[in-house]
């Protein structure tokens, strides 16, 4: 008898942890929903091209070309890497829009993973959504940081200890330690702070706080001046290439190229972002492919520009890798007395891109967050929306200070990596998903639909695993911390999750019997 209550309850907990959630009621729970629906196909555009054009056009395209002391470079060859990274993106990107169309509701791949896969498959996706939205914006913020100092020091008339501050003021501890800075020690706790990072971080909390179509307005501007940077930076250094810099083309061979877009494929964390906007936008099954294949599209073109022009006006030993579009404009001499001024143009666009990318990551963040309390995964304070904004409110202070937390020892290299590996593995599921919801729910309404279905999304797994695989040996911190993130995960989901869902379902369950109307007895005549 023991045996068997044994064997029930492990039925039942099985059965729970692959229990699904049809579409429709992700549909239906959306309809009751307080967000605003204020984005169109222009808003999203914008919000993907925030979200790409940033970090790896400003920051990582430098290391991509040289290597680190972790792995090696792509080269010139970089713009094939930046093609392959580009093709990759196209397959998850149609998959997104395919899935995005038929639930227009607010969590991104969560969603759709619970929606093919069950309850576990889904919190795991969430849990990994936090590693690249949350993670990923303390690399970005730390970059910002990088430009933002360097701005500085073009004003001859500020004081010193601004234009040099000390390295504890604008560094994470461990980077702090390993550039030789003196971390000062109050009680023995060693302080150290990025203190640019924390305050860009808040700022942007601020702005998504009062509503998403002020961010959307903040992310315009940020992408007009970062896009008028850049199209100066092709222009400008078009006529300073040297082709002899491009030899040789591909120093590192294959791994070099894989390596590379292994890198770069940094750049285009957060695209996906644009699907956790669909409960705030108009018409969702139309506007939202645009805005995921169009901005794909616009930035890798955008992409394979710079990365040409900057390799042909550099050697690959001289570019710089910490500014290296800003450094490049140095390097040729381009500007003579007015250097400065075309030095700090670039860090102004820089810095605007920086923050735009910041906009949609930690937009993601609280939505993804969002959609998991209001499934019942997360304490359900967490999807209280203001009665004033429409916003989540609760979640939005609490995952900022999260992420303000975490910049206080995170290193930005290993942060940026992790963030690629949940992407990676983000992708490779949104791609399986269609593939389970094309043989279970053949005839569902798809407004958009992945072309060449199953060979598409296997092409998306396929590129992502390679990419994936390519970069274990190289990176091998991130590649050991990224297991660890999984782990912490299903134990949180089991020490809370399982549970707190479980209530969750019950209580629905009970508000549903008691919707129901009452069956009053007749009498016998």
């Amino acid at each position: 008898m023991a045996d068997d209550n044994q064997k029930n309850v492990f039925k039942n907990v099985l059965a729970n942890l692959i229990r699904k959630k049809n579409p429709d009621e992700f549909l239906e729970q959306s309809k009751e929903s307080k967000l605003k629906k204020t984005l169109g196909a222009f808003d999203l555009l914008i919000l993907g091209i925030s979200a790409i054009i940033g970090a790896g056009i400003f920051v990582m395209i430098g290391s991509a070309v040289v290597g680190t002391n972790e792995h090696v470079g792509a080269g010139p060859a970089l713009v094939i890497s930046i093609a392959l990274v580009g093709i990759a993106c196209i397959f998850p990107a149609l998959c997104y829009a395919e899935f995005a169309s038929m639930i227009p509701v607010s969590g991104s791949a969560y969603i759709y993973t619970f929606a093919t896969m069950g309850e576990l498959p889904a919190w795991m996706m969430g849990w990994i959504l936090m590693l690249e939205y949350a993670i990923g914006t303390i690399a970005v913020a730390a970059s910002w940081t990088g430009y933002l100092v360097q701005f500085l020091k073009g004003f001859s008339f500020l004081p010193d200890c601004v234009k040099n501050p000390p390295a504890w003021l604008i560094m994470d501890y461990s980077s702090a330690v390993n550039a030789g800075a003196n971390v000062p020690h109050v009680l023995g706790i060693p302080i150290s702070m990025n203190l640019p990072a924390m305050f860009i971080i808040t700022v942007i909390a601020i702005v998504l706080f009062k509503g998403m179509q002020e961010s959307a307005n903040f992310a315009k501007l940020m992408v007009f001046v970062k896009l008028l940077v850049i199209g100066l930076f092709i222009a400008v250094g078009f006529y300073h290439i040297e082709p002899s810099n491009w030899q040789p083309f591909i120093p590192f061979g294959a791994k070099g190229v894989l390596i590379g877009a292994f890198v770069m494929f940094y750049a285009y964390i957060g695209f996906d972002a644009i699907s956790t906007a669909a409960e705030e936008t108009k018409n969702p099954q139309k506007n939202l492919p645009i805005g995921l294949i169009g901005s794909l599209i616009v930035c890798s073109i955008f992409y394979c520009l710079v990365t040409i022009v900057l390799t042909g006006m550099v050697p690959m030993d001289k570019i710089d890798l910490q500014a290296p579009i800003a450094h490049a404009m140095s390097f040729a001499g381009v500007g003579g007395k007015g250097l400065d001024i075309i030095q700090g143009i670039i860090c102004v666009g820089a810095l605007a891109g920086l923050t735009s990318v910041l906009i949609v990551l930690q937009y993601g963040t609280t939505r993804i967050l969002y959609a998991m309390a209001r499934d019942g995964f997360l304490p359900p304070v967490l999807k209280k929306i203001h009665p004033k904004f429409n916003t989540p409110w609760v979640i939005t202070i609490l995952s900022t200070l999260l992420i303000l937390i975490g910049s206080l020892f995170m290193n930005k290299d290993v942060a940026a990596e992790l963030a690629i590996f949940g992407t990676f593995a983000s992708f490779i599921i949104v791609c399986i998903g269609i593939l389970i919801l094309r043989k279970t729910e053949p005839d569902r309404p798809r407004p958009f639909k992945v072309p060449c279905c199953p060979w598409f999304p296997i092409l998306g797994i396929l590129f992502c695993s390679i990419f994936m695989l390519s970069a274990l040996t190289e990176v091998k911190t991130s590649a050991a911390l990224f297991p660890l993130w999984i782990v912490v995960g299903v134990v949180i989901y089991f020490l809370y999750g399982y549970k707190s869902n479980r209530r969750e379902v019950a209580a629905k369950l009970k508000l549903i019997e008691e919707e129901q109307p009452k069956k009053v007895p007749t009498e016998n005549v």
